[in-house]
């Protein structure tokens, strides 16, 4: 085996390890978004009861903000 040869096949693994770390941050990242942003609803809804309705709508936008941010990522490790 060259020495080129070698050198080309660590480029490529090195570029597949960075997409898994992608695929991982991307299914973590949200994750953890998503229960931030439940958690602190379901505090906003105890401490005021009647503004449960509003919270909750808000909690649902940051919700589907947060999972697009899960795609993007998803759709990024793909095209890299």
């Amino acid at each position: 085996m060259s020495l080129a040869y070698l050198a080309q096949e660590a480029v490529e693994t090195t570029a597949k390890g960075y997409g898994a770390i992608g695929y991982g941050l991307a299914a973590i990242g949200p994750g953890v978004g998503i229960g931030i942003v439940v958690g602190k609803a379901i505090e906003g809804m105890v401490r005021q009861p009647e503004m449960a309705g509003q919270v909750r709508t808000t909690m649902f936008l940051g919700i589907a903000f947060t999972e697009a941010l899960a795609l993007i990522g998803l759709v990024a490790g793909f095209i890299f």
